[in-house]
């Protein structure tokens, strides 16, 4: 249901993550469209979608998602200028602040398919609001009107930009056409691939982030943090930090001990002068052969197979991965007595916001998060240490602050993807699968009161259902259960979360029972896949890819499946393992059939950004645990794929859908990896069980 609000300007609201009928101030009709009110709808812009033609001929929409370089912000001015037949370069798409009611979260692949339905209806129903306005302008019946780049056109060739009639549009009851959607076979802009919206600003420079916010004069702050996960701060020596030149204040925070300063130079150059004497964290004693150890033992027993039937049996490891996103977590805080204002990147922003006015003693209602966009996150961006951080800070320093993490700060105490160990049995009679069980343990994060473990941390085991099934191929009886080994780390959901491990593991051992039948991996899937939109994406790479082609020794493809939010996907992989300790992905092609992709550019974006994620850590990217401490420190020795390891081919196919669309932007990581590490295992003869590979 979309609402009218009162306002000067044409001003329409959908309900977003909650139930429409509970908004004030409007009373639907008996045919569903409301009347509109005196009074805007209270809390309307609190817990719907709002869309406000301004009389300036600008469409603004606050999204409340964040834009992290998903095109999530394109996407909607898409769905947005297909309803209203308006120009992309009229559409408006600013992030909404933190509000109180309703659905602000920014992950689980969910953005798209959460807001089509709301974004078109508020598009349809503003558009027939300024047709009927435009009709009643001069007197001629709304049918034999048209709209196009942003403006209503009469027959005799008059045009009326949507702004002039906004105010018109908005004391409109009842619209005189319908305010439906488009179906898919009238879409001209939905479909169509589209360049970012922003994609100057980005490369201009005048794309604006947290490090960008220069709000109430904040000045540049660092923090010097413990060598070990959980390491405290005894003892403080500021002296010498203090007398350098541009240091405004020396705060101790639970994470370590900040400074504030007159820029970011001087900030580090103080950081790096203060003498401190530091407790080890909980884990000092911990390194990765242990933690390996405990998580083999955490693994639930596969128990006895069927009796009768072939064992393809496997065991996988995955180590911690760092997310890195390319722009550093950053985050501006203004505390005052009786208010805050803090300015960040968040997936979660009333979460943050909550806790926030939690740790500064503040109401809720008195602490302001303005959302901004973050230069990638992968998953990093639902946790938001680094703005509590920023408000305890400023708190303690009577002053605003911006704070920035360094690199070497997010990668050795940032959140990370768990390690985890999987063993995988499937069983095989008469030419086909019967059974497959899939067992994991991954690390769980735990920490009591005071920050730490304490007994947890010596390694705790905790049981889970298995994370992501093995229902995408008609093996028999399929089972599966998790269990844990609790640490006192800082974990956080990874792009494609626990499905990047679990599905990478299963489709492996796809691979191998292939060979155990002494089945090609292609025509093996085919036989096995229950899903014919999965077949389909399947049969699209072997074929786009040259699936079986003639390769070079040492060389050699791999195929892998996903099916997940909604979509689906598959991936061909060819390798150069010629040398296997140094392995070149060369090509990759994927396939993915997720409905209808609102822009198919942005989602081949998405599937060559997995690809190179699958790369990174099938291949060369993972975090050592060295006595309670992340040896990595920055992309020096975290070895994400860089340009030189990125395939000389890649190709993306888009499946046509009049489906409504699914979820893409964490879809392919687990096909990517999959296929990957199979092309790796032909090339070379072997079987790979711990990644990354270069472990």
């Amino acid at each position: 249901m979309v609402y009218t609000l009162a306002a000067s300007t044409l001003t329409v609201a959908a309900p977003l993550g909650c139930d429409g009928s509970s908004a004030e101030g409007v009373e639907p009709t008996a045919a569903g469209v409301p009347t509109p009110s005196d009074v805007l709808v209270t809390g309307a812009d609190e817990e719907m979608l709002v869309l406000e033609v301004t009389a300036a001929n600008k469409v603004v929409v606050r999204l409340p998602r964040v834009e992290v370089g998903q095109g999530i912000t394109t996407a909607v001015a898409m769905m947005i200028a297909e309803e209203l037949d308006a120009r992309l370069a009229d559409i408006d798409i600013p992030l909404a602040e933190a509000r109180t009611k309703g659905n602000q979260y920014t992950g689980g692949s969910n953005s798209v398919s959460s807001l089509y339905g709301p974004a078109r209806e508020l598009a349809a129903t503003a558009r027939a609001k300024l047709v009927t306005a435009a009709a009643r302008r001069w007197h001629l019946p709304p049918r034999l009107l048209r709209t196009r780049d942003t403006m209503v056109v009469a027959p005799d060739g008059r045009t009326a930009t949507f702004g002039s009639l906004t105010e018109a549009a908005a004391r409109i009851r009842h619209p005189a056409i319908p305010a439906k959607p488009k179906p898919a076979s009238k879409h001209r802009v939905i479909g169509q691939p589209t360049t970012r919206i922003d994609a100057r600003d980005i490369v201009t420079g005048r794309a604006k982030y947290a490090g960008d916010v220069s709000a109430a004069g904040a000045k540049p702050t660092v923090v010097a943090r413990p060598p070990t996960l959980g390491g405290k701060a005894v003892t403080v020596d500021d002296r010498a930090a203090r007398a350098l030149p541009g240091v405004h204040a020396v705060v101790r925070i639970a994470g370590g001990v900040a400074v504030v300063a007159e820029t970011f130079h001087h900030a580090f150059k103080a950081r790096d002068a203060l003498h401190i004497t530091w407790a080890p964290g909980p884990l000092a004693a911990l390194s990765d052969t242990a933690i390996r150890s405990r998580l083999r033992a955490a693994v639930p027993p596969l128990g006895t197979p069927l009796l009768g039937t072939t064992q393809v049996t496997g065991e996988f490891e995955f180590a911690f991965v760092s997310h890195a996103p390319m722009e550093v977590l950053t985050a501006v805080a203004d505390v005052r007595a009786d208010r805050a204002e803090i300015w960040f990147s968040s997936q979660t922003p009333m979460d943050a916001r909550d806790s926030i006015a939690s740790e500064v003693g503040l109401d809720a209602s008195k602490v302001r998060v303005h959302v901004m966009r973050g230069g990638g996150s992968f998953g990093r961006r639902l946790n938001y240490e680094a703005a509590i951080e920023a408000a305890q800070i400023s708190k303690a320093a009577h002053r605003p602050v911006k704070l920035m993490w360094s690199r070497n700060d997010d990668i050795r105490h940032g959140r990370m993807r768990p390690a985890s160990h999987h063993r995988i049995r499937a069983s095989h009679a008469g030419g086909r699968v019967v059974a497959f069980t899939h067992m994991t343990a991954s690390v769980n994060e735990a920490y009591d009161d005071s920050g730490a473990t304490g007994a947890t941390a010596q390694g705790g085991v905790t049981g889970g259902p298995l994370p992501s099934d093995s229902g995408l191929y008609n093996f028999g009886r399929v089972s599966g259960d998790s269990g844990g080994v609790e640490l006192a780390m800082p974990l956080g959901a990874w792009r494609s979360v626990d499905s990047g491990t679990t599905r990478t593991a299963q489709e492996i051992v796809v691979d191998e029972i292939a060979r155990s039948l002494g089945k090609d991996p292609v025509a093996f899937r085919r036989t096995t896949l229950m899903s014919k939109t999965v077949k389909a994406v399947l049969d699209k790479v072997a074929t786009a890819g040259n699936w079986g082609r003639t390769m070079p020794a040492g060389h050699a493809q791999g195929v892998a499946v996903h099916e997940e939010y909604g979509s689906c996907v598959a991936a061909l992989a060819e390798i150069d393992a010629s040398d296997p300790k140094n392995p070149r992905v060369t090509k990759v092609v994927m396939a993915a059939d997720v409905g209808t992709a609102v822009n198919p550019r942005g989602l081949e974006a998405q599937l060559m950004g997995t690809a190179v994620d699958g790369i990174s850590t099938v291949l060369q990217a993972g975090l050592h645990i060295d006595r309670g401490a992340v040896r990595e420190g920055s992309f020096a020795d975290f070895h994400w794929a860089r340009q030189r390891h990125a395939p000389l081919h890649f190709e993306a196919h888009i499946l046509p859908s009049r489906r409504d669309p699914g979820g893409a932007g964490e879809l392919g990581v687990p096909a990517a990896a999959g296929a990957v590490a199979n092309a790796y295992a032909r090339a070379t003869g072997t079987r790979p069980r711990r990644f990354p590979l270069n472990f």
